[in-house]
């Protein structure tokens, strides 16, 4: 039976119910017949009826007179036993998980693939085990990047977009025609090129004392790098340039100058070596390190200065590694593309956070190497492709740097494209770094710069002061 506050509105709109005991009530005006089960009460005379009152007032007084000598007496004392709170079991004792080291993430990852991956959080089994993973990437900026890969005419696609404060990979994109399993992002075969000139340019503005606005001498092409374009006697009518727009265009003598005559071996190697050359960096992922050989010979110091050789090699992901500790104003910052991991008890066995190296530069010399990378955008090699979009609202509001890099593999079945760059928009508090490497064959296809363009637009299009993508915590257990 339903309860007077709970019936359905139903019963109400028929203005009646029934009560507990069978008995149909009248709700409203309408009347309904009652049902009694109990034998009615006839007439009794009044005398009678005050005999009843006074036997019924007998038990009322015996209650009355009972309660009156308890109070008197006070209460039974309780036994102390019964009375002693009884201790609780105790719980065993949940026995805390070894925590993981990114050495530990690197082999449960072993056979993941997250080239591509458009969802940020997955389980992997090992055994009897599984494990849940959050991952850093951005699933829009992957799902806006992946359909305009240009397979078609590439062999090669490696695109790396991160954050450049703590190091949060946001993209990792791209296409490998000959192992489709293979991850090109953290392929450390490809040849830097000229990105290699970033790293010159800030030797030469930190431990050679140059200014942007300096001028230097070269003698023949721009592009070319012949041992008589580094020879130690310059022409008179040699040619001239400031060491900003010789970084901008890409000046090959100028750069292979200053590392035969003012840097030197030494100088290079250790500003290579600042910027994580020839040495392991720390990654969820197996990253093998990028390699840098350097000779005693002056024009072999000119080619690596300039990246006018096949031997110095370098990943996509150190590229954006790179430019993260330009814009970061000097400071390195180790990659991450883990935010955490959790057991399958769903205990956190690994927390991701941001690792910082020691200064690869100093923050005036970062600052140098930004507006070097702002001229090669608005006036050097990679304004060609950003003055196609110079009306792009987006773009209008960013401060765009970057460093191009081109180069053959020497037996003209495939050029290396490279686009190392950032972009900063100051009102939103925000910044991105993106390193793109493409390997065209017959026919170039989408650049290196344009996929940079791609990724800049879709990450910098949401509203202001919004992040694109945030940290996720791991879940409560």
């Amino acid at each position: 039976m339903y309860h007077l506050r709970c019936r359905p509105a139903s019963a109400y709109r028929k203005g009646f119910f029934s009560s507990d005991d069978g008995t149909t009530l009248l709700i409203g005006d309408r009347k309904a017949p009652k049902t009694r089960t109990e034998p009615r009460l006839r007439h009794c005379p009044v005398s009678h009826r005050r005999g009843w009152k006074a036997l019924a007032a007998v038990p009322v007084l015996a209650l009355l007179a009972s309660a009156v000598i308890i109070a008197a007496m006070g209460t039974p004392p309780v036994q102390r036993s019964d009375a002693r709170t009884q201790p609780a079991a105790a719980k065993p004792r949940a026995t805390a998980p070894r925590p993981m080291a990114k050495q530990d993430v690197q082999e449960l990852m072993a056979g993941v693939n997250f080239l591509n991956r458009t969802d940020g959080r997955f389980e992997v089994r090992r055994g009897n085990a599984c494990f849940t993973l959050q991952t850093t990437l951005d699933p829009d900026l992957q799902q806006a990047l992946i359909p305009r890969l240009d397979r078609r005419n590439s062999r090669y696609i490696g695109i790396v977009a991160m954050e450049p404060t703590d190091g949060r990979v946001l993209a990792m994109t791209g296409y490998d025609r000959a192992n489709p399993d293979g991850n090109p992002c953290l392929d450390n075969r490809f040849p830097a090129a000229s990105v290699f000139k970033i790293i010159t340019a800030a030797a030469a503005v930190e431990a050679g004392d140059l200014d942007p606005g300096d001028i230097l001498r070269f003698s023949g092409g721009k592009y070319t790098l012949y041992k008589s374009q580094i020879a130690s006697k310059i022409p008179k009518k040699a040619n001239q340039i400031t060491l900003k727009d010789s970084f901008a265009q890409s000046v090959n003598p100028v750069f292979g100058r200053l590392g035969a005559d003012l840097l030197g071996k030494d100088v290079i190697e250790a500003y290579a070596e600042a910027f994580g050359f020839n040495r392991e960096i720390g990654f969820e992922l197996p990253l093998r390190p990028s390699r840098i050989e350097l000779a005693d010979s002056a024009y072999e110091l000119a080619e690596v200065a300039s990246g006018f050789n096949r031997t110095t090699r370098i990943s996509p992901l150190h590229g954006a590694a790179m430019a993260s500790a330009v814009v970061n104003q000097g400071l390195w910052v180790e990659p991450t593309i883990v935010d955490w991991v959790n057991n399958d008890a769903g205990q956190t066995i690994y927390q991701g956070q941001a690792a910082y190296r020691d200064q690869a530069i100093d923050r005036d010399t970062a600052k140098v190497l930004r507006q070097m990378m702002q001229a090669t955008v608005q006036s050097g090699t990679a304004h060609k492709e950003f003055q196609k979009h110079h009306d792009d609202k987006v773009l209008a509001r960013l401060e765009i740097g970057g460093k191009t890099g081109s180069m053959g593999d020497g037996t003209g079945e495939t050029r290396y494209d490279w686009f190392v760059g950032y972009a900063r928009a100051p009102q939103q508090k925000k910044q991105l770094v993106v390193a793109v490497v493409v390997a065209h064959e017959g026919f170039i296809g989408t650049r290196a710069a344009a996929y940079a363009f791609m990724a800049m637009k879709e990450y910098f299009q949401e509203p202001a002061g919004i992040l694109h993508t945030q940290v996720m915590p791991p879940p409560r257990s």
